[in-house]
Parts: C-alpha cells; sequence; structure tokens
C-alpha cells in the first residue's frame, strides 16, 4: 500500500502528524496567523478531518473537503461545532458571498495545478467580507534549504509543491495584498513552509 493511500485514512494521517510535530506547527500557525476570535466565520478549504477545530476559540466555521472519509471523521468527532461539506474546491459554492472573516487553506495549494488553485482562491475572495482575510500555508522550495526538506518535498503527496514566487503569481491574481513568509523549523524534521496571509483593498 502506498503512503498516499495510507494517509488517505484518518486515523493514519493523525499518527504521522503527531510524530512530526504538527500539533506545533498549528498552534504557531494559529496564534501568529490565523488569529481568530470567538465568532469569527471561518471557511476552511480542504479541512480534512477537521482537526484545526481543536485549536479555533468558538466559531462559525465551515469545514469543505473532497474526501468522505476525512468529512465523515470530522463530523463523527466535532459533531455541531461546525459544518462539514463533501465537495471538491471546483464544485462548491459560497452560498452567502462576502460573509466570512478568514478563509483556510492548510496544505492544500501544493495538491492543486494552476487552474484549481486558481478555482480556491477565486472561491476564497468570493466568500470573503471586506477586510478578510486569506490564508494558506504549504510546502515551498527555496534556493539553499536542506537536501532533507527538498527530498521531503519532492516525494510530498501533493504533487504542485512550489518556489515562493510561483504562490505568489497565484495568489496575487485575486488579491490585492500578499504577503509571504517562509518557515524551516515548524516541524520535528527539516522542512520547508511557506504562509500567505492575503486580502484586498
Amino acid at each position: 500500500m502506498s503512503l498516499n493511500a495510507v494517509l488517505s485514512r484518518p486515523w493514519a494521517y493523525r499518527l504521522f502528524s503527531k510524530v512530526i510535530g504538527v500539533a506545533r506547527c498549528r498552534s504557531i500557525y494559529v496564534r501568529d496567523y490565523i488569529r481568530p476570535w470567538t465568532g469569527a466565520r471561518i471557511l476552511d478549504i480542504g479541512c480534512g478531518p477537521g482537526d484545526i477545530l481543536n485549536s479555533l476559540p468558538n466559531s462559525q466555521y465551515v469545514g469543505v473537503d473532497i474526501s468522505p472519509d476525512y468529512i465523515r471523521a470530522a463530523q463523527e468527532r466535532f459533531g455541531s461545532r461546525g459544518e462539514f461539506v463533501c465537495r471538491s474546491v471546483n464544485d462548491y459554492v459560497v452560498e452567502q458571498p462576502h460573509t466570512f472573516d478568514i478563509v483556510l487553506a492548510t496544505g492544500v495549494l501544493h495538491h492543486l495545478d494552476d487552474g484549481e488553485a486558481d478555482s480556491l482562491l477565486r472561491v476564497a475572495r468570493q466568500a470573503l467580507k471586506p477586510g478578510g482575510r486569506f490564508i494558506s500555508f504549504d510546502g515551498c522550495f527555496t534556493p539553499n534549504q536542506s537536501w532533507f526538506a527538498r527530498w521531503m518535498l519532492q516525494n510530498d503527496r501533493g504533487e504542485h509543491v512550489r518556489q515562493r514566487e510561483e504562490y505568489r503569481r497565484l495568489a496575487s491574481a485575486q488579491f490585492s495584498h500578499v504577503e509571504t513568509h517562509l518557515h524551516h523549523r515548524l516541524l520535528n524534521i527539516p522542512y520547508t513552509h511557506l504562509i500567505m496571509v492575503c486580502s484586498v483593498d
């Protein structure tokens, strides 16, 4: 069985995440970049099994993922704490445009080709209210990164790991303000992450 097949199972995904230190990584991501508040309306595109809910205050949370297994696991674990929708980003329609404070795409863009990524970014912009923020989190190739980090990225489940400027170019087509933040030590293993924080005027 391939690593992709194993990690498609929610229990295996959680175990792998625990081993590599995702909890600490997520804590920094939430505290320094998402900066949620009680009652915030949050759309999480590619929510997986919804684990980020453990790190959020009480919010109006909507999680969207293409995997029925992930959505089922999220519904069983979190129940009424969130609304969970099984749909691909290409098929997802924002029923109430411009009503979300925060849109997340955590570990998603590097799984999408440029056309799919553009669809996600369009959904994010349509969902956000004025002053809202889109935040993404992905693996990233950089010059002079460690050989192990590069090897990990080359063997990532996502087939579209990009360089910093490629992510920025995609986001800039939809957002007038794009901040990029590189991190090399968020996990227990060498790895390079890019966090983008995007907004419009």
